[in-house]
């Protein structure tokens, strides 16, 4: 299991020449680790005097936090094991005529898998990064360097999301599946690149 990893045995194996994890469970990961910190800004808020207004609200943004970034890490894993079951695919046998059959429909499954997944990463982002648009109002404001990295965060995860949808489309043979997988993954990026740009900016000039 890629949770049970640490940062060093994880890493190292990213680096390596193993095909997965790859840029699917990395794009996830920087989801994860992106509302991490949104999650952190929001502990770090509560219980201070001075954002006693806002207690109730980062409690629930904490608690959301931690909800996202066990969807995400629980996606990472995801990522890893479609990929592994497109590989599979593409080695089983092709002798005859119903085998060749059989490999094709379950490459093309196992790519529509392989689509789906980087799918979920943009949308629980696109959550993570409206809950930390949320945590824009009343954080505690010596930790505005983390919600900026959150942002940041979040924001190359749905992109970084967007090439492992768009790697796999040219594959699938499925016109329809593509172009709504192409257009709900076009309206999503046109939603968060704005938005984590605009959170950036307004950490940049708050400092």
């Amino acid at each position: 299991m890629l949770n049970d990893k640490t940062v060093s045995e994880f890493t190292n194996l990213l680096g390596s020449d193993a095909p997965a994890p790859g840029g699917g469970s990395a794009a996830a990961l920087m989801g994860a680790l992106g509302v991490s910190l949104t999650g952190m800004v929001a502990a770090l808020t509560v219980g201070k005097s001075k954002y006693a207004a806002y207690h109730t609200q980062m409690e629930q943004i904490k608690r959301e936090a931690d909800g996202l970034r066990g969807e995400l890490l629980t996606l990472m894993e995801e990522d890893t094991a479609v990929f592994n079951q497109v590989a599979a695919a593409y080695a089983l046998p092709r002798d005859n005529e119903q085998e060749k059959l059989a490999r094709t429909d379950a490459i093309q499954a196992a790519l529509r898998c392989c689509t789906e997944t980087p799918y979920q990463m943009m949308c629980v982002s696109m959550q993570a990064l409206r809950l930390t648009e949320r945590a824009l109002e009343g954080y505690n404001t010596n930790a505005a360097s983390d919600l900026g990295v959150a942002a940041l965060g979040l924001g190359a995860a749905i992109r970084s999301a967007w090439l492992n949808i768009l790697i796999n489309l040219g594959s699938i043979a499925d016109a329809g599946f593509s172009a709504r997988y192409r257009a709900e993954g076009e309206a999503l990026l046109a939603d968060a690149l704005p938005l984590s740009e605009r959170i950036y900016q307004v950490i940049m000039e708050s400092l």
